[in-house]
Order: structure tokens, then sequence, then C-alpha cells
């Protein structure tokens, strides 16, 4: 059976890149697999890279550079499945996290359209973990009320999925929702982590295999003088506020210390968050040289294939492979899907919500997960 899959916010295709490897087969040969059928991202570059490496065709018609509030809906291709991590400004704890209220907080809404009309046999839906606790957690239950409603109606699973559990090198925490539609007599269940007790470093992502020197979006940063003194005072795993730097190398910053600002790795742990937003000071920094990751260093800790290609500027690329969702473990949800609908058992693990407490609740997100 293969599943036409259409997507929201594709980006550059972390998440399409995991439904590409995803494949299954059943006892009786019958082979479950998930092709494109459209993607829609309002980031020229990042269609650009996403017609590259998952349609393998630098002008497929079916990759569209489209605001989706200017988005016909109706004239897009039927589909058996849909994936859309909306956008997570409004819900990350790095932002002011306005929620619903805020200028992308009701984005999600678009993706609900394209259940409404397409009524896909599945759908996955990502945002970051912050989704869970602004407006009182009063966001995700309506969100998660709609998508319920959506169509002919969906069994949801929304777990918050640890990435670094997955075989991603990176401590990367994403609220994913998987909808499975009413009428389809299977049930998803949460798949088990690979790699629950071995995490992957950012070491051994980053060096193992050597990146060649003439790798693709492999291009070094550079940085002020008096940046790369500062760095040198940094040990693996500490940031800008280490007490060990020199008075006359320190920031002189009143706002808020975040916790990323020139935090470098440390080698024998996964990585911290990467991330697409932020300016200087928050490019993810190397735990032996006093520099800034490359954006092929950055794209290995999100599990992106070195023939992967990202296409646009240096900073457009930068905040592609920090939007998207690590494609390796995209794959273990799809593949979970996948498995779901052929009738084959795997492993899995209890969601982190009870989805029925969650709907019927008026009462803040925090008093049912306490």
């Amino acid at each position: 059976m293969i599943f036409r899959k259409g997507e929201l916010f594709c980006g550059p295709g972390g998440l399409a890149l995991g439904a590409k490897w995803a494949k299954v087969t059943d006892e009786n040969g019958n082979i479950y697999k998930i092709n494109h059928a459209w993607a829609v991202d309002y980031c020229e570059s990042a269609c650009k890279t996403y017609r590259r490496n998952i349609c393998g065709n630098p002008d497929d018609p079916t990759v569209y550079v489209k605001d989706v509030k200017d988005l016909d809906i109706e004239s897009l291709p039927p589909i058996d499945a849909f994936s859309f991590g909306f956008p997570c400004n409004d819900y990350s704890i790095v932002g002011e996290q306005k929620g619903i209220e805020g200028k992308y907080g009701s984005l999600y809404t678009y993706g609900i359209k394209v259940i409404n009309y397409h009524n896909p046999l599945f759908f996955v839906a990502e945002n970051v973990g912050g989704l869970k606790s602004v407006n009182d957690g009063k966001a995700f239950i309506q969100i998660l009320r709609k998508l319920s409603e959506a169509g002919k109606g969906y069994k949801l699973v929304p777990h918050l999925y640890k990435f670094e559990e997955y075989g991603v090198p990176q401590t990367r925490h994403r609220i994913i929702i998987v909808g499975i539609r009413s009428d389809q007599n299977v049930e998803f269940k949460v798949p088990a982590p690979t790699t629950p007790d071995c995490y992957i470093t950012s070491r051994e992502a980053i060096t193992n295999p050597p990146i060649p020197a003439d790798a693709p979006n492999h291009e070094f940063t550079r940085h002020k003088a008096k940046t790369v003194e500062m760095l040198k005072y940094i040990p693996p795993g500490e940031n800008a506020w280490y007490e060990g730097i020199p008075e006359e190398l320190r920031l002189k910053v009143k706002r808020t210390r975040m916790s990323q600002i020139y935090r470098r790795l440390h080698p024998d742990y996964p990585s911290y968050t990467i991330t697409g937003s932020g300016g200087g000071g928050t490019h993810v920094y190397h735990w032996e040289e006093p520099r800034a990751l490359t954006n092929r260093e950055r794209a290995r800790l999100q599990t992106f294939p070195d023939d992967f290609i990202f296409e646009g500027s240096k900073e457009k690329v930068r905040q592609q492979i920090g939007m998207a969702v690590p494609p390796k473990a995209a794959k273990v949800i799809f593949e979970a899907i996948l498995k779901t609908f052929a009738g084959i058992p795997y492993e899995f693990v209890e969601p982190k919500w009870n989805i029925e407490e969650l709907l019927k609740s008026n009462e803040p997100l925090q008093s049912l997960t306490n």
C-alpha cells in the first residue's frame, strides 16, 4: 500500500525524508510506504532544498512556495497522509510564548483545513515541547480538540518524544501528534525508544566519519578576534557566563542570560538543541576548536546525511537545519504508523498524555501531568 503524503510548512524536508526512508513489508509480502504528493512552504530556499533532495527534481511543480494564508487547499492533489510542523515561534521557550494569540499561533488551523478537505487516513503534527505549557496548557488542549474533530474525526496519540532516545545526537524534545482516521480499525502506539541507554554523542556524530573539507554546506564562520579568545576560555559544555572567562572578554549584557549563548558542545554527550532562530552566540560551538559549527556539522546533529544538500545563503541554510525535524526520528514514527496499518507488531511505550482525559478537561494542563 502506498500512502500519498502532502505537507504544510515543509521546510527543507526533515519529516519528508523520514517518511521517504520508512518502508515495511507484511507477512504476505505487501509493501507499505509513503510517497511525496505535494508540499508547501513560504521559504523559497527551503522549497529548493526540498525539491532537490526529496523530489530529485529542482523544478518539481508539486512543491509550492506559498504563504498558507493564500493557499487554495482545494486545488491540491488528493492525499492519504498528511504532515505539518506548524510554526513554533509562539510556543517555544526561546520566544515570548504568546501562544494562540501570537502572530504564528493560529497557523495550525491551516493544517486542520487540509484535514477537513482531504480526510487523509493519518496525519502527523509536530511542535516544540513548550506547546504544552503556553496559555496554561489551554492552547494544547484546544489544538487537540480541533484535530480530533477535523474531517471524519481522528483518534489522536500525542506524545513528548525525546529524540536523543531515538538515535538523534541531540537533546531535542518535541510534541508529535499522530492522528488515525476514526473509521480505520487500527490503533497507533508510541514506538519505543531505539537508543534509550546509549545516546549518540556530538563527537561521534560530527567526526565519525570525518567530514571532507569540500563537503557541501561546510563553510566556516569568520569570528571576531575577541570572540575567538573568549571561546578559548570556555570549557566543553559551558557557555558565555562561565566564571573563568577574563573580565575584559566577558559579554556586557543586562538582559536574561540564555544558557545557549556561546555554549560549547560536550563531546561525550548529545548536543543541546539546534535552533534556527537567534543571532550571534546561538550557532552552537565546537568543544575543542574556538568556532561555531559549520552547517554541515549542524546537519549531522540533525541526522541529515552528507549527500543532503541545502540550498540558499549560509544563514538561510542555518535556519532550515535548525527548524527541521530530524529525519532519523521521523523515520521511526512513520515506520510505526506503517506497521500499524500493516498489522505488524512493534515495541511501544505508553504516551505522555491520556488523550481522553485531555479532551474532556477544562483544567490547566499542568494539573493533568504532575
